[in-house]
């Protein structure tokens, strides 16, 4: 007798914003929560940008928890994913990091630490006889 079932879509109303997600009513009596990372595909930093109380959203019911009446809902769910064109372009930035990884392999970042050492010493030494006179 179970009024919503896991995997059903439909129509809500944002009643409430945290940082961490939307409460959703589905009717007059029940209601769910969008987790942040629901939203949206991608990173969502502010969920305020993205929704506002009293929007109607489509959302899909991940999750019932009878016992505690809680409701995982997902936005996201119901929206296609985003074409995957960049992709190129990822590919292309690793090779654009291994690069300037491998100039720094023959250049071994830690020489010029190790030069910059001698030198800190140095001007270590040259304030405690400063401070010393």
């Amino acid at each position: 007798m179970a009024k919503f079932e896991t995997g059903q879509v439909l129509e809500g109303k944002v009643t409430g914003i945290q940082p961490y997600g939307a409460f959703v009513a589905l009717d007059e009596e029940v209601q769910g929560l969008v987790h942040i990372s629901e939203v949206t595909h991608g990173f969502v930093k502010d969920i305020n940008e993205h929704l506002n109380i009293g929007d109607e959203v489509k959302v899909k019911i991940l999750n019932i928890d009878e016992e505690k009446g809680k409701y995982s809902l997902s936005i996201r769910a119901t929206e296609e994913a985003p074409k995957q064109q960049p992709k190129q372009q990822q590919q292309r930035k690793p090779q654009q990091n291994q690069q300037v990884q491998h100039q720094d392999d023959d250049q071994s970042g830690f020489n010029t630490l190790k030069d910059k050492l001698d030198e800190w010493i140095n001007q270590s030494k040259e304030r405690e006889n400063t401070y010393r006179k």
